[in-house]
């Protein structure tokens, strides 16, 4: 671990490769698991703020899910999350003709209907951020869903928060990823 600013940041984010391989994992990060995604407080007031623009982009059973349950839902360990359809796929998640699992809210921002692209924790994916109340802590999350995404971030030699940067710059700023960079650079030698 080491410290930039107000976050503690793990290593393997520079260490590990990592590059999304939506051919051989369909997305299963949106449709498997116990939980939605997670969703922080300002999140909570844009996903009611676009939901009737991003509704179109849904399946019926995702609208369904959401209508029901609201735009996010409390889990069973008290954070916010996306609300899941019976307790599988994020309520947000789309397929395309590969059947390969998308985001309907990116896909809403990709069509210029709306300006906020998903959830930061869905955007920072494979990287988990906890908040404390003096840090925030940068980790790695292995899933063993997404090995085919490390094997090919190892081949293109990617690593993870070269695979993150838009993401890491939107939740923590340039001056932030660029020091992050350096510390990489360090690392390496």
């Amino acid at each position: 671990m080491f410290q930039l600013g107000k976050t503690l940041v793990s290593e393997d984010i520079i260490e590990k490769d990592f590059v999304c391989n939506l051919s051989a994992c369909k997305g299963a990060c949106c449709v498997d698991g116990e939980a939605g995604a997670p969703v922080t407080e300002e999140e909570r007031g844009i996903l009611e703020g676009i939901y009737t623009k991003v509704k179109p982009f849904l399946r019926p059973e995702g609208a369904d899910a959401i209508e029901k349950q609201g735009v996010y839902v409390q889990g069973v360990d008290g954070d916010w999350e996306t609300p899941l359809i019976d307790g599988a796929d994020c309520a947000y998640v789309i397929f395309d003709e590969r059947q390969t699992a998308m985001c309907g809210i990116e896909e809403a921002y990709n069509q210029g209907v709306i300006d906020w692209k998903k959830p930061i924790s869905c955007h920072l994916y494979p990287v988990r951020v906890q908040e404390y109340s003096e840090f925030s802590a940068v980790n790695y999350h292995h899933w063993q869903i997404c090995d085919d995404a490390c094997t090919l971030g190892k081949e293109l030699q990617v690593p993870v928060y070269k695979f993150i940067k838009e993401a890491l710059v939107r939740k923590f700023g340039e001056d932030w990823y660029a020091e992050l960079e350096k510390v990489a650079l360090e690392l390496k030698k």
